[in-house]
């Protein structure tokens, strides 16, 4: 084949090699893989046209263009520090972070240029107005009810941008060297206030288990007297029962043998013992001991 003969083939088929050219780019900018983390933003003739999620989109070539390719990923901004004045008047540095994303890209693309920025402001003032509204030790102590509050008031700030705030956090509270001071020695007096009441409390407490304890020890000696008079009453009952059945003689030997027991104790006694004795006396132990010796 001539080299005349060959040009003249290419040029009777150029037109087919120009078409499948086309079509195989037309193909191309037709369709559109969008990964998984992100959506594309479509523009035609300038105009926001359609919004593409994640897989396989189709589109019309040369007049739809994917000008903007956003991450859907969540985002967390850098961490902030701004200043705010409590309801007592208390300077604080509160330190943030926030995390959010993006579910609506064209809103975000077109309705705010610097998104970062402006979530960023738009928290620091709320922070600011939040701590407004609250004492000092309402901030250290209800910081989760805090941070609630921020979320929710950030949410409906920036939901005209197409944005979801999912996490707002506060990760400190800082205090000038001067109110750290003023709180340290309010510690140290409530400290100091608790241990006296404590104490007084202890106090009290002994107080009233002596009070206890005096009073049990009187209920039992109370207790003791009754039995003992008792125990008297029923000694008594038998001593009058007896002398009611035996008549005087039982009365007699009981006094004969208390007085025979009582001369016997005088006798044990230790070291010398002078015992004088009425002459009455004698004759009454005389009667005892042989009374005794008639009742054995």
């Amino acid at each position: 084949m001539s080299e005349d003969q060959i040009i003249g083939l290419l040029t009777s088929n150029i037109i087919y090699v120009l078409a499948a050219v086309l079509i195989i780019t037309v193909i191309f900018k037709g369709i559109k893989i969008v990964p998984q983390s992100e959506k594309y933003v479509v523009e035609r003739f300038g105009r926001l046209h359609s919004v593409l999620g994640p897989g396989i989109n189709f589109i019309v070539p040369f007049l739809d263009v994917a000008r903007h390719k956003i991450s859907i990923l969540e985002r967390q901004l850098p961490n902030a520090t701004q200043d705010a004045i409590t309801k007592d008047n208390v300077l604080v540095q509160i330190d943030t972070s926030v995390f959010y994303r993006i579910l609506e890209p064209e809103k975000t693309v077109y309705r705010i240029r610097d998104v970062d920025g402006a979530i960023a402001t738009t928290v620091a003032g709320i922070v600011r107005a939040e701590i407004g509204k609250m004492d000092l030790d309402e901030v250290q102590s209800n910081r989760a009810q805090l941070i609630t509050r921020i979320q929710e008031s950030v949410e409906t700030a920036v939901d005209d941008w197409g944005i979801e705030v999912t996490r707002a956090e506060i990760l400190d509270v800082n205090l000038d060297q001067a109110t750290r001071d003023a709180m340290l020695q309010q510690l140290n007096a409530e400290r100091a206030r608790r241990a006296q009441v404590t104490e007084a409390e202890g106090q009290k407490r002994a107080v009233e288990l002596n009070a206890d304890a005096e009073l049990y020890a009187a209920e039992q000696t109370a207790k003791a007297r009754r039995i003992q008079a008792e125990a008297e009453a029923y000694a008594t009952g038998v001593v009058a029962k007896a002398i009611q059945d035996n008549g005087i003689e039982a009365a007699q030997y009981q006094v004969a043998l208390k007085q025979v027991e009582a001369l016997n104790a005088l006798g044990n006694g230790t070291g010398s013992q002078t015992i004088v004795v009425p002459a009455n006396a004698l004759e009454a132990f005389g009667n005892a001991f042989n009374m005794l010796k008639g009742g054995k």
